[in-house]
């Protein structure tokens, strides 16, 4: 049975795993506060939404304009929203160099997104969810690790 890392708060000893940690993404021509702004933004077809994402001051308030549904959800999203976020997380984890070492270093850890917030991103608390960040981390570490 190998490690499991929970990881949720950036405060966290774990923290640079979240989405939510600063570290700026340069994506699509633009730079982005953290891989959360950029993958709130990509929610939505128009340019000025994703603009004013891309803005936020803090990835909570861009997480909580993602969940605006006055803005409209680009009709696509669903089927798009895993591969938007292994892009924003694998821009984070290769245009970073200690981010890189540090994912590395987790080994052949399980990491796990642990929140009963979420129960598609993350494991829904009781270990029930997909925990979809925490499996495109996993990806994510060993493409790095082929390289």
């Amino acid at each position: 049975m190998s490690e499991v890392i929970r990881f949720y708060s950036v405060t966290d000893a774990h923290g640079w795993c979240s989405n939510f940690a600063p570290y700026p993404i340069k994506l699509g021509g633009r730079t982005w506060p953290t891989s959360e702004h950029y993958f709130q933004a990509l929610k939505f077809a128009a340019p000025e939404d994703q603009e004013a994402i891309r803005q936020a001051r803090t990835p909570m308030l861009a997480a909580r304009m993602g969940r605006d549904r006055k803005r409209k959800l680009r009709r696509d999203w669903e089927s798009t929203k895993v591969s938007v976020m292994r892009e924003a997380v694998r821009a984070k984890f290769t245009q970073h160099e200690d981010l890189s070492r540090l994912l590395l270093d987790t080994g052949d850890a399980r990491l796990v997104e642990h929140t009963d917030q979420d129960d598609y991103w993350g494991d829904g608390g009781d270990g029930s969810g997909k925990n979809m960040l925490g499996r495109i981390l996993m990806e994510i570490r060993e493409e790095l690790r082929a390289r």
